[in-house]
């Protein structure tokens, strides 16, 4: 059973997305902030995160840098799933090493989880 970190802090939003993935045979987890979700990372070891960019305590930039800085958590592969979607924000989340950027309105939670499917097959 794969394992999926949602770190997100609308409780509505990571209760939606945390039930689409169980219902698909993915054990999940949650985190409501970045603080939080850099220790759940280092805890459940996810097969993935998906990462929220506005977030309390720690934004989603200043996580995944943090991820990408420690040699055991560098190859969990790291969604952006957020609301932000200038060009520079999408730019800056790759650069940071982002495996993918998705604007939530853009994609339904089905969707979500058949690309984070689409991710972990290829890894």
């Amino acid at each position: 059973m794969k394992k999926i970190l949602i770190i997100e802090d609308d409780p509505f939003l990571s209760e939606m997305y945390a039930a689409k993935f169980i219902e698909n045979n993915f054990e999940t987890e949650v985190a409501s902030d970045g603080k939080l979700g850099l220790v759940k990372i280092e805890e459940f070891r996810p097969d993935l995160v998906l990462l929220d960019i506005v977030l309390p305590k720690m934004d989603g930039f200043e996580v995944l840098k943090k991820i990408k800085e420690k040699e055991e958590l560098r190859e969990i592969p790291i969604v952006l799933l957020t609301n932000l979607g200038q060009k520079n924000e999408v730019e800056k989340g790759l650069a940071l090493g982002a495996q993918e950027y998705i604007i939530k309105a853009h994609f339904t939670p089905t969707a979500v989880v058949t690309k984070v499917k689409e991710i972990l097959d290829k890894i």
